[in-house]
């Protein structure tokens, strides 16, 4: 298993987003911490994803599964086996050479391009996991024809917030395996 993790997945897990639903947040717990036990977890050389991580999260002292799970991604920053890295050109704040759409990386939350540019500069291309921002649900056909692959961890409750933000649009598709 190797993955990008988007920090929703962590915030979920600890709890931090009150409107998800319970199985939401079990979910983003499994998939951490089966992470820690088997995955390889993929984020960028200039510690972007960590950096953001680390502003979202509380690591002194560790309140929930999100907070442990960066805890020991810290530690094993290092380690090859556990923590790859990929190098980002960040040609202007929140913009990427590697961001795989030019067109679709001005219409991106800023700050989740980062994610979409580790994926795709990875040569094994990881998945993005993804919790519940629906917004991702518009994004990810466009990321799939380019090679970039969105998991979602919490379909039902990426759908329901979807329908809640834009009622007045058709709810998109999933990805087969979501």
């Amino acid at each position: 298993m190797r993955a990008v993790i988007d920090t929703n997945v962590l915030l979920v897990a600890n709890g931090q987003h009150a409107d998800v639903s319970p199985d939401c947040v079990i979910t983003c717990v499994q998939h951490l911490l089966e992470m820690e036990k088997v995955g390889v977890t993929v984020i960028d050389d200039g510690f972007l994803i960590l950096g953001e991580y680390q502003r979202k999260t509380k690591l002194k002292p560790p309140k929930g599964a999100g907070d442990v799970f960066l805890k020991w991604l810290l530690r094993q920053a290092g380690n090859a086996a556990r923590v790859e890295q990929v190098a980002l050109t960040e040609i202007a704040d929140n913009c990427f050479t590697e961001f795989p759409d030019p067109a679709l990386e001005l219409i991106f939350d800023a700050p989740d391009r980062k994610f979409v540019a580790v994926a795709h500069a990875h040569p094994k291309k990881p998945s993005i996991w993804q919790a519940a921002d629906c917004k991702w649900l518009e994004w990810w056909p466009t990321l799939q024809t380019k090679g970039v692959r969105v998991e979602f961890l919490c379909p039902d409750d990426a759908c329901g917030f979807y329908r809640k933000k834009f009622p007045s649009k058709p709810l998109p598709a999933l990805p087969i395996d979501s």
